[in-house]
């Protein structure tokens, strides 16, 4: 008899009954390696890794599991797209834009300064031609991308003095998680340097470092960066998102059965959209108690925008001269930020400017 009669004759409870299981839980275990660019101690980050994990374990049965792995463990945090690339793990979580030595366009998968907000982003990715450009590039390095979360807007940072001019940020010493606005910040006399967080709360309290931008609160609190930089300036310019990304190895990804495949992109859904709505939640409660501790808010000067906003054009006008495909993505981006503002004006930028001046 064969497969077809036996499920029509005996049902699901006879298929199960005959050892014929449907077809996820025939195929072998599945077993992949994630390595991440952070520490578990970020919970909100690294957790995106560690939902990811949990979920695809879930939907398979226990048919496909995937350890994680703090950045560190495996390999440095910024080492994880050579271990893409070389096939050395199947999966990486980790910021583009960690890797524009390589080459500048890592930075559009990330943030760019004065880009994209987090649901824009998503919009752009999903709905626009972010995710098809991107792969497009990525696939020079065996890297298939699916989102991993998104920060929303960061703040602009922890100082140890008040930067008040664009000449205080001259020959300022700062921590910058890499990308363009390094680049941005350099035009305005910043010594930009680019090193894994955990390694930056040490450098501000010996005074090697004079400033550093993470995140926001509920990360920067966890970091301690308060205790050794009083002064925590908003917005980040540079970041008005940042996309986390789960790097997945083109090969491994290809190996994989259509229902695998299928589990791969529901749980990466599922983690990145955990992540986003936990810095959502947190950040207020976490902007709340350093306020408390002492922490001294304050808004960068519209001189100090402006100024950033100039430096940046700067900076991307001079990839697009040497890039035809930098150009492309950057323009894509721009043409699709446009109508994304327009639409914004008229309705959550009006609605949220409303709502932050009425007593609730």
């Amino acid at each position: 008899m064969d497969r077809r009669s036996i499920i029509k004759h005996a049902g699901i409870a006879g298929v199960l009954a005959a050892g014929i299981a449907p077809a996820a839980h025939a195929q072998a275990t599945v077993r992949w390696r994630l390595a991440s660019s952070f520490p578990k101690s970020l919970d909100t980050i690294f957790g995106s890794a560690e939902m990811f994990a949990k979920t695809i374990k879930a939907l398979s049965g226990g048919k496909f599991e995937v350890s994680v792995h703090a950045g560190g463990e495996l390999m440095p945090a910024f080492g994880v797209v050579d271990a893409i690339q070389n096939n050395t793990v199947e999966m990486a979580q980790t910021a583009p834009y960690y890797f524009t030595g390589k080459d500048p366009i890592f930075a559009f998968g990330c943030a760019v300064p004065f880009g994209l907000t987090a649901r824009q982003m998503d919009a752009w990715m999903e709905h626009g031609n972010g995710r098809k450009l991107m792969d497009a590039f990525y696939a020079n390095y065996n890297i298939k991308s699916r989102s991993a979360g998104n920060t929303g807007t960061q703040m602009g940072g922890w100082y140890r003095k008040e930067i008040k001019t664009v000449a205080d940020l001259k020959g300022l010493k700062m921590r910058l998680g890499g990308g363009l606005f390094g680049e941005a910040m350099q035009k305005l006399g910043v010594v930009a340097q680019n090193m894994p967080a955990g390694d930056v709360y040490q450098a501000l309290e010996k005074g090697t470092l004079d400033a550093t931008e993470f995140v926001g609160p509920y990360d920067d609190e966890k970091l301690g960066f308060n205790k050794v930089a009083p002064f925590y300036y908003y917005p980040g310019w540079w970041e008005g998102s940042a996309e986390l990304e789960f790097f997945i190895s083109a090969k491994a990804y290809a190996a994989l059965t259509p229902e695998f495949q299928a589990m791969v992109d529901a749980a990466t859904a599922v983690a990145a959209r955990d992540m986003t709505a936990k810095y959502d939640a947190f950040n207020p409660i976490a902007l709340k108690r350093l306020v408390g501790a002492k922490t001294q808010l304050k808004a960068f000067s519209k001189e100090i925008m402006d100024a950033g906003y100039k430096a940046s054009m700067e900076v991307f006008a001079e990839h697009e001269a040497k890039s035809p495909e930098f150009k492309k993505i950057h323009q894509d981006m721009r043409a699709f930020q446009r109508d994304q503002l327009l639409w914004a004006r008229y309705s959550e930028l009006r609605f949220d400017n409303y709502m932050t001046g009425v007593k609730l």
